[in-house]
């Protein structure tokens, strides 16, 4: 037991306290009697017991239990070794004492507990699956372990690991075991030599033009000598295969290549060996700013060939033409085009992953958008609450629902074990949709099924909007799948309803048992009820489903994305009411916006129909209808421009718009307007060796740049930055390995793209053990490097204790010190003694009462005198 103190320098505080008791004796000393001295010893103690609870004084008390944690590195760079730390491990719990607790834990990119702390653990037990091993973090397990375990114990972390981390700084963290009773040993560890052949490095240059000769070099690192073949990509598509020796150690390679693409185009290297022991290191990417002239991407609905390309013509801008299924996923390959029109697009034929990406492309890289009319546009293509509603200048509600028939929707939803996770989130979230497009006039039913139908929203008028989507989005999976019973009440609680419109819309993934279908319809027809369904994946009843749309005057779809399902119960609940077509020929209003006056110089010719949405809030309103509703409206979001026409491109709509002398000069002016303003500034964006990004600025107005960071699946990465310099910024980026695109913009929003290549994790990078983290490690922290299983329950240097803090007890002390001073000199010190009797005192001393008696006669006398 030891007794310690926090703060000791208050102690000096008992120096002027000891002169000045000193004092005050030493010049009393002569009249001081006994008593006094003793009251005087008393306020001193009292003093001294305050100024002693003042300076933290407290007492250690032993303890004997011991706690020894284990901390397995299970990341990449351990492949291969975990059988031998297993044995290790097993090996030294056989020296474990009885008063000793052990626990295991292991960790890549975070921890997660194997064995639990115990005095019992004898064995080592199976290993839990762990998920991202792309990452080492010493810091992070430590800091967690010390969470774990008692601080009051005497603590020894074994570290079973190579050393190499790749995230976070142990030897910072470790700085706080100082002084503590926690020391670090280490058990080295290393992933044995095998064959592996890694890209170290794939460059191609920042900026190149079309048809400019670049180099393309690729740098290989081989463990052994041996064959391998190299495959280069240009946007996804093999430019070069190449047959390979390699030496060992590295080997460079240099490929000659003709830009094709445009825009970021995105260069991707693969190497591939025979025998390879990391994969993950076989590939790397680059991006090269091709610069050209502006190219369009024209997405056509229509199964002839575009109408919009006919148009346009040959001698105009250069574009691409795809049909939407064959859209791609990634940023890098809608960044190759200025701009980008949905000509008839229906939604579910694109997805929402693939609206997420485009919506960044215009956002934060200034791509132009234009969204064109027809049947499966707008909002009868399912765009309502889509990504693509939110960057186009209209909304997909209509003014004037009054006008719209009575409705009636009765969605049918499998909630079988099968829909169980994105499938039933993203088919609620549809659901949810289509109820927030209607009206609280109209009438709706939902039915969740699994082995039997089950009522979740009674079929009625729908007076609570929020509480139905709530009552929706609460769904959970459940059992079998039966569709004919849930379908046979939905036709019978619309079946006696007076309703204009009336549809059910079913959705379910799986199979059912046979049911008299045909009958069920045929009679739902003489109601005037519709029915359309929605297989999704692989699995569903897709005969059995399309056969039923087609009975019930629907529509079927056939769902592989996921992702498609709420574009198509959006178009589903539009398409109820034909009303969303306006198609009565007028003659467009036209407002004199910039750009487009000259080109309706000599009139306006005349439409015949179009798509009724409703102009956002800020947009430009370049023509509309009669009804005021928009027929081409403008407006920016972000750094993009885009456009929304609500008529066709075929004619069949647009009317002799489309047979107009000018109707190839209408589409130049719209994409024109739709290109972005780039910056002829070339910043310089280069990846530092700490992962973070240095953005240069030859303007020296670096600190006043806009710079997003994007991923290729459009997503907005968190990005810091930092201002280094008038010419450079800092930007430190959460990514995971693989391409990023910057996209910088100065203060008149003029866009400048850069694309870059996070390489893979340092953890698939063949190294040997980090010996140097590993000794700094254990010297800072007091711990050893172990050869030996036995030498982990070896004697600890320093024991576990439990402070007790004694301060409480000393100003209890000191108070009570201070009360008995006090009584003694307010009552004198003989209270403490037992007083004796008045008469007893007058009859032990009868001379002094004597005395007494004549004293006070002698009084009287004078008195009376």
């Amino acid at each position: 037991m030891d007794l310690r103190i926090d703060m000791p320098l208050i102690l000096l505080l008992l120096l002027p306290l000891l002169i000045y008791f000193g004092w005050t004796y030493w010049r009393e000393r002569q009249r001081l009697k006994k008593s006094h001295a003793i009251v005087l010893m008393i306020r001193m103690l009292a003093v001294g017991c305050l100024v002693f609870a003042l300076a933290g004084p407290y007492l250690l008390l032993p303890i004997k239990e011991e706690q020894i944690v284990y901390l397995i590195d299970r990341s990449a760079s351990m492949n291969g070794t975990e059988d031998e730390m297993v044995q290790f491990i097993q090996d030294s719990l056989q020296s474990k004492k009885d008063e000793q607790l052990a626990g295991l834990y292991s960790f890549s990119s975070t921890l997660q507990t194997e064995a639990i702390m115990t005095k019992t653990l004898k064995e080592v037990p199976k290993f839990t699956e762990i998920k991202a091993t792309d990452q080492t973090n010493i810091e992070q397990s430590l800091q967690l372990a010390t969470g774990i375990i008692d601080p009051k114990k005497a603590t020894r972390f074994v570290l079973l690991t190579d050393g190499n981390e790749t995230k976070g700084n142990a030897l910072d963290f470790a700085t706080k075991f100082k002084g503590s009773n926690i020391s670090v040993d280490v058990v080295p560890f290393s992933q044995p030599v095998v064959n592996d052949v890694s890209l170290i490095s794939f460059v191609s240059p920042q900026v190149a033009y079309v048809g400019e000769q670049q180099q393309l070099v690729t740098e290989v690192h081989a463990t052994t000598a041996g064959q391998g073949e190299l495959l280069l990509y240009e946007n996804d598509e093999l430019i070069h295969r190449e047959a390979v020796e390699l030496a060992e150690g590295t080997n460079m390679f240099t490929y000659k290549h003709a830009a094709t693409g445009e825009g970021l185009v995105k260069y991707e290297a693969v190497v591939q060996v025979g025998q390879d022991a990391i994969f993950e290191n076989n590939k790397l990417t680059s991006v090269t700013m091709v610069q050209s002239e502006p190219h369009l991407l024209i997405v056509n609905g229509y199964e002839t060939a575009s109408p919009i390309a006919a148009a346009l013509g040959q001698q105009s801008i250069a574009y691409d033409i795809k049909s939407p299924e064959s859209l791609p996923n990634e940023l890098s390959s809608y960044l190759q085009y200025n701009a980008i029109i949905f000509d008839n697009v229906p939604g579910h034929l694109v997805g929402e992953a693939k609206m997420s990406v485009i919506e960044q492309a215009v956002k934060n890289f200034g791509v132009g958008f234009a969204m064109v009319g027809g049947e499966n546009s707008f909002g009868l293509g399912g765009y309502f609450k889509t990504p693509i509603e939110t960057l186009l200048p209209v909304e997909m509600e209509i003014k004037g629902k009054e006008q719209l028939p009575s409705l009636g929707l009765v969605i049918v939803l499998d909630r079988s074990g099968s829909m169980s996770g994105s499938k039933l989130e993203l088919a609620k979230e549809a659901a949810a949709r289509s109820v927030e497009m209607l009206r609280d006039e109209d009438t709706l039913g939902f039915i969740a099924f699994d082995d039997r139908p089950w009522e979740i929203i009674e079929t009625g008028p729908l007076n609570n909007k929020e509480e139905a989507v709530d009552t929706i989005l609460s769904v959970t999976p459940g059992g079998g799948t039966e569709i004919y019973g849930s379908l046979a009440k939905a036709y019978e609680n619309l079946a006696d309803i007076k309703l204009q419109r009336k549809h059910i819309i079913l959705l379910t993934d799986g199979q059912s048992q046979p049911g008299n279908y045909e009958d069920l319809i045929e009679q739902g027809k003489d109601n005037g009820i519709t029915l359309s369904t929605v297989a999704i994946g692989q699995d569903a009843d897709a005969n059995l489903l399309e056969a039923l749309s087609e009975m019930g005057s629907g529509r079927f779809y056939n769902v592989i994305d996921e992702q498609t399902i709420p574009s198509i119960l959006s178009r589903e609940t539009a398409m109820i009411s034909r009303t969303y077509i306006e198609d009565n020929p007028f003659y467009p209003i036209l407002y004199h916006a910039g750009g487009w006056n000259t080109l309706f110089a000599n009139g306006v010719p005349q439409m015949n129909a179009y798509i009724g949405t409703t102009a956002k809030q800020g947009a430009t309103v370049v023509a509309e209808s009669e009804k005021e509703d928009p027929v081409l409206a403008q407006w920016q979001y972000g750094l993009g421009k885009t456009f929304a026409f609500t008529s066709d491109s075929t004619g069949k709509w647009s009317g002799d718009w489309a047979r107009w002398q000018n109707w190839g000069t209408f589409w130049q002016t719209l994409i024109s307007q739709m290109l972005p303003s780039y910056n002829d500034v070339a910043y310089d964006v280069r990846i530092e060796s700490d992962g973070s990004f240095m953005i240069t600025d030859p303007t020296n107005e670096a600190a006043f740049l806009d710079i997003v960071a994007v991923n290729e699946a459009g997503e907005e990465l968190d990005t810091q930055l930092e201002a280094i310099s008038a010419s450079q910024v800092r930007a430190v980026v959460q990514a995971d390995p693989g391409l990023i695109f910057f996209r910088i913009a100065d203060e008149k929003e003029t866009i400048y793209q850069a694309g870059l290549s996070v390489p893979y994790s340092a953890e698939y990078e063949l190294l040997p053990a980090n010996d140097k983290l590993i000794e700094e490690l254990t010297e800072q922290t007091g711990g050893a490097i172990l050869k030996e299983p036995q030498e982990v329950f070896r004697d600890f240097t320093k024991q576990g204790a439990d402070r007790q803090n004694i301060a409480t007890w000393l100003l209890l002390a000191g108070m009570l010190l201070f009360f008995i001073d006090i009584t003694i000199r307010r009552f004198g010190w003989n209270f403490l003694t037992k007083p004796k009797k008045k008469e007893q005192i007058v009859e032990n001393h009868p001379v002094q009462a004597e005395n007494t008696n004549v004293a006070q006669l002698l009084k009287g006398m004078k008195k009376r005198q």
